[in-house]
């Protein structure tokens, strides 16, 4: 009788580990989480991050080579990085 009772109960975890994630499965299924905002505004702020760095190396690669396209004359029509992204709605 006490090899029965650990030869059984290695059968009788695996069912109940077997049932708890069906029952945890089907939970899951019914009752979805909410999506987090935190995610969405991390990588909102993520983009506009991104975006001003690339702004700014637009705008460093255009007073280096600018000259080369406009020519001396040429005014400058360019909006600054700072105000290009504060001035979109």
């Amino acid at each position: 009788m006490g090899d029965i009772l650990p030869a059984l109960s290695i059968p009788v975890l695996v069912f109940g580990g077997g049932i708890y994630a069906a029952v945890d499965t089907w939970w899951r299924r019914r009752h979805p989480a909410p999506p987090s905002p935190h995610t969405h505004q991390a990588a909102r702020l993520a983009e506009e991050a991104m975006l001003v760095d690339a702004e700014r190396i637009v705008d460093g690669a255009y007073e280096t080579f600018g000259g080369l396209y406009d020519g001396p004359g040429a005014p400058d029509t360019r909006l600054p990085a700072d105000d290009a992204v504060h001035a979109a709605p």
